[in-house]
């Protein structure tokens, strides 16, 4: 069985993330995609603005009807800084016999050399790098070891992102259509990111 692992803070989860992990099942041909919150992301300086267990209800209410996604809460029932070695051995532990892939942008496949204990990570996982239209990425400039365990997938170009979805919700501006419906009706429900957005 292969499985795509999509992570991230998901603050919130939105359409984007979505359509993400759909042309990765599609391109990679995976299973299934699990979606993963971050706990305390290494590389990120703000601490999520929800909640975890917000978080985790968002993206379980954006995945709930689709037949290949589902929720991943294994980073949040660790705690602590989310490191990806930490996390996969983890995940091979709880799940041994399933071959994962971790999910990224291509702006993040050319940091990949920069994780943490990389060169053991590459043995345990493989990696689906999403190419935007018009980005220039150059595997060859990666290290053999690291070369080889990426798979470049096409993806969209989209101007969303979870910050500006943050950003107008607390200027009073609708989200809607940016986000699934039932995670718009649970961000306006509970008040998160600040103003109540209007229609």
């Amino acid at each position: 069985m292969k499985v795509g692992i999509m992570g991230g803070t998901f603050d919130p989860i939105h359409i984007g993330h979505l359509i993400a992990a759909q042309h990765a099942y599609e391109q990679a041909g995976l299973d299934e995609v699990w979606f993963m919150p971050t706990n305390v992301p290494p590389h990120k300086e703000h601490a999520p603005k929800a909640s975890a267990e917000q978080r985790l209800h968002m993206v379980k209410l954006a995945v709930e009807s689709h037949p290949y996604f589902r929720p991943l809460d294994i980073e949040l029932r660790k705690g602590g800084i989310s490191y990806s070695i930490d996390t996969v051995k983890l995940l091979l532990q709880e799940h041994p016999g399933i071959h994962f892939s971790y999910i990224i942008g291509a702006d993040m496949v050319q940091f990949l050399p920069k994780w943490y204990q990389i060169g053991e990570l590459v043995h345990l996982i493989s990696f689906i790098g999403l190419k935007r239209p018009g980005y220039i990425l150059d595997l060859e400039d990666l290290p053999e070891q690291v070369q080889a365990a990426v798979t470049l997938a096409e993806m969209p170009l989209m101007e969303l992102s979870s910050t500006r979805i943050r950003n107008r919700i607390a200027n009073g501006q609708s989200v809607r259509y940016m986000v699934p419906d039932r995670v718009y009706e649970y961000i306006e429900e509970n008040g998160i990111y600040g103003t109540q957005a209007v229609d």
